[in-house]
């Protein structure tokens, strides 16, 4: 990497950083030009010059911290030898994710990033291919072991991550009637009640 490519990447990061940090302390309301050009002593052409609007800052900033909430998630998953540690693998993750990294998680459980999803689902899907395939390698030994439900992966995928999800949006929103701890001891087992094909 050369030096000038080197200085825009610590550049970017300093934009990207101080958007998080303005998001977690204000909302998406916080993230103004003005506002990240002050937090991190970027001028506000080089914002224009790496990501060609605020929007696109917010964008690169989704994209950045889905790919790591998606990689501790694939690593912690293909860690695990059997399934059901596999989905007891992914719920705890998550929820530590959500508890390590409340402003990433607040963001992409966000309005925002939802509308970002609805308008570019396919793009989003096709950009995290390799988690798609890592997750469908995971999978096909225990679905052929007879251990993990023969169901559609789109079906598994909503199986597994869609309490995980709902915990997580209900926790961002501030209801806080359970804690993430007891939702990751409790959830693995009634979401293997849906995916698993084994005996209890």
């Amino acid at each position: 990497m050369s030096p000038k490519q080197h200085r825009g990447e610590v550049t970017a990061d300093l934009l990207l950083d101080a958007a998080l940090r303005l998001y977690t302390e204000s909302g998406e309301q916080g993230v103004t030009v003005s506002a990240v050009t002050k937090m991190s002593g970027v001028s506000l052409g080089s914002l224009y010059h790496h990501f060609g609007s605020l929007d696109g800052l917010l964008t690169a900033l989704t994209e950045r911290w889905t790919a790591r909430l998606l990689g501790e998630l694939i690593t912690a998953l293909t860690a695990t030898t059997d399934a059901r540690a596999g989905i007891r693998a992914v719920v705890e993750t998550y929820m530590a994710f959500v508890r390590d990294h409340p402003g990433a998680a607040m963001l992409l459980h966000s309005p925002y990033a939802d509308e970002r999803m609805m308008k570019k689902a396919q793009e989003a899907r096709d950009q995290h291919a390799d988690t798609v395939s890592a997750f469908a390698a995971w999978a096909r030994p225990h679905i052929a072991s007879g251990t993990l439900a023969p169901l559609p992966q789109p079906l598994l995928e909503t199986l597994i991550l869609g309490p995980v999800v709902a915990m997580a949006r209900r926790w961002l929103a501030g209801i806080r009637d359970i804690d993430l701890e007891e939702a990751a001891r409790v959830l693995p087992e009634r979401i293997w009640r849906s995916v698993g094909a084994g005996p209890e």
